[in-house]
């Protein structure tokens, strides 16, 4: 595992903040709709099945988007995204509780909390369908382990989504009882892209894990490539926020969720 010394300074100033950051008080008891069906339901429909992510900013973005988050998440829905992910961190993305309460309100589709979980009362913050947890975060000095926030997490409703960066990572996350893993193609290190990660550790999962493919798919190729090696959903954020600019996010959300394996043909 990468030391915290060998991340990014851009991810160890998020994970400084997470350690900051406390609890929302009262236990939180989740009446979750399931994200697994909410896949199913898509590839029922010929849709391909993504994650649409609702983040006015990030580290990585060249830009700020400053729609209504609601408005945004409506327009992913309308496009097919099976599944919302907003972003909760406060200091690097611009997210709140406020506005998942606010996009869970408006949409049916199940809805991912994105933020930075180390302890467990930091999961009493607000309802959601799936939460987010980061192997390589909780390998850190003084964060609760991988196992006892699955636990907790489900013992309130919550689904989890458990990132990997690794085989390794994809290994300790099904180890610790993980049944949806993501895998990321950012590194932590120098917060470069490269689509082979997912291929490459994907094939440390069991097939009756649902697994996810995240970061850098921008386009239909980019879709059919990490489909083809494994992918049972993807998450996408940039390509479909397209930061700095104000393109359609509904159209951007159904060029990747229609995409086929035509779409790479000539």
């Amino acid at each position: 595992m990468e030391s915290n010394g060998r991340m990014a300074p851009e991810v160890q100033s998020i994970l400084a903040a997470a350690r900051e950051r406390g609890g929302g008080g009262d236990r939180v008891a989740v009446d979750a709709r399931s994200l697994p069906a909410a896949f199913e339901a898509a590839e029922a429909d010929g849709r391909v099945p993504v994650i649409a992510e609702v983040k006015p900013t990030s580290p990585t973005a060249d830009g700020e988007r400053t729609d209504d988050p609601v408005e945004l998440a409506e327009a992913m829905v309308a496009g097919g995204a099976a599944a919302l992910s907003v972003l909760t961190e406060p200091d690097h993305f611009g997210g709140s509780a406020e506005t998942l309460q606010r996009v869970r309100e408006a949409v049916d589709v199940p809805v991912l909390r994105k933020d930075f979980i180390l302890h467990e009362e930091q999961l009493d913050v607000v309802e959601a369908d799936v939460i987010l947890l980061i192997v390589r975060f909780l390998e850190e000095d003084g964060t609760d382990s991988l196992e006892d926030l699955l636990s907790a997490a489900r013992e309130r409703g919550f689904q989890v989504l458990v990132e990997a960066h690794t085989a390794a990572e994809v290994e300790r996350a099904v180890e610790a009882g993980a049944d949806i893993v993501g895998v990321n193609n950012r590194d932590l290190a120098k917060l470069e892209v490269d689509l082979a990660t997912f291929p490459d550790a994907a094939t440390a999962a069991p097939e009756a894990v649902t697994l996810i493919a995240e970061s850098g798919i921008g386009s239909p190729d980019d879709v059919v490539r990490m489909r083809e090696a494994g992918a049972d959903a993807l998450l996408v954020g940039s390509a479909i926020m397209d930061h700095g600019g104000d393109s359609d996010v509904t159209a951007n959300t159904r060029r990747l969720t229609a995409a086929t394996d035509t779409d790479t043909q000539t």
